[in-house]
């Protein structure tokens, strides 16, 4: 028995779609274990609108990568 098209495709996007969150998670987890201060304190406590454009480059670099990679 062979899956419809469209029960593939939607395993296919389940299945990336993890692949992504685990990729933006770990990203930010290394992001924060090499900086030398504490993002969270710079975040909401600094309001340092710097550091979340940065974190946000860093992360939005990754989804062009992965959505690269995924589309060929």
């Amino acid at each position: 028995m062979e899956l419809a098209p469209y029960l593939r495709t939607f395993l296919s996007t389940i299945v990336y779609t993890v692949f992504g969150l685990v990729a933006f998670g770990l990203a930010f987890w290394v992001i924060v274990k090499i900086s030398p201060f504490s993002i969270r304190k710079e975040l909401e406590t600094d309001q340092n609108t710097a550091m979340g454009i940065v974190i946000g480059s860093v992360l939005l670099g990754l989804a062009l990568i992965i959505g690269a990679a995924i589309h060929g």
